[in-house]
């Protein structure tokens, strides 16, 4: 057992050395097969060291895309997957007649899909992810990537969504009730069908209630009749909602307070 360790590490120094002399080497042929054969091996690092010294000096022949190509998946499956979806959309803009061009658009796309976060930090890859997309079914719409695209989108956009709705009601667990409104109120707008419509509604009034309640006198009258529109908005759409109980004591509270 003691000599197959000192033999792993000699074949280990000495493929390091023939790698590290086809690096130096002026053979573009040999160097472009060889990258190729690391790529299938699945060795990709050793493969985009020679991709990368072998774009300048490919661009133009016939074997240019291949090399941007292969590069590209290099970043991704290294899971470098912004360098991956800059490199991928490079490979579009500059091969848009190749055969892997329409691979290319989505699998830039999919980079940005795959650095979406867990949905309570910043959702700029999803946003990002959702428009590739986009561009891709409206260039492809009869693409064989189009359910799985569709489903991409309709995860992204569930994460936003609860992004949103966590984001409002953030503002309402920290008993800023005017910004909770407002924040609750742009979630509903900008996604209408959302889940968490039902609570949201709630919590708007809830926070209205809250809000008047908190309120100067000057200003009571005003906002506890907001509080009882929302009231009336909020029984309108869900007249057997689970929190009519509560909605009503704010209601009747809401209406004792303008009587007097």
């Amino acid at each position: 057992m003691k000599r197959i360790i000192p033999l792993l590490a000699i074949i280990a120094i000495l493929s390091s050395c023939k790698y590290e002399k086809l690096l130096k080497s002026k053979d573009y042929s040999l160097k472009y097969r060889k990258a190729v054969e690391y790529y299938a091996k699945e060795d990709y690092t050793r493969a985009m060291g020679l991709f990368d010294q072998l774009k300048p000096v490919l661009k133009g022949a016939k074997e240019a895309d291949t090399v941007f190509f292969f590069s590209a998946y290099c970043s991704f499956y290294e899971k470098d997957y912004l360098l991956g979806a800059h490199y991928f959309d490079e490979f579009r803009k500059t091969f848009g007649n190749s055969p892997f061009a329409e691979e290319a658009e989505f699998m830039s796309a999919y980079c940005f899909y795959k650095m979406s976060p867990r949905p309570s930090l910043d959702q700029s890859y999803s946003h990002q992810a959702i428009a590739y997309i986009g561009l891709y079914l409206s260039k492809y719409p009869n693409s064989t990537r189009k359910d799985e695209c569709i489903r991409i989108i309709e995860e992204l956009r569930n994460k936003l969504v609860e992004k949103s709705y966590m984001s409002a009601k953030l503002y309402y667990n920290l008993g800023d009730y005017n910004s909770a409104i407002i924040a609750l109120n742009n979630s509903l707008e900008q996604f209408p069908e959302t889940k968490y419509r039902e609570e949201i509604m709630f919590l708007i009034l809830k926070a209205s209630y809250l809000y008047a309640d908190k309120s100067v006198v000057e200003k009571q009258v005003e906002r506890f009749q907001a509080a009882v529109d929302e009231y009336y908005t909020f029984v309108d759409e869900f007249p057997a909602s689970e929190f009519k109980s509560e909605a009503e004591k704010m209601f009747k509270d809401s209406q004792k307070f303008l009587k007097n």
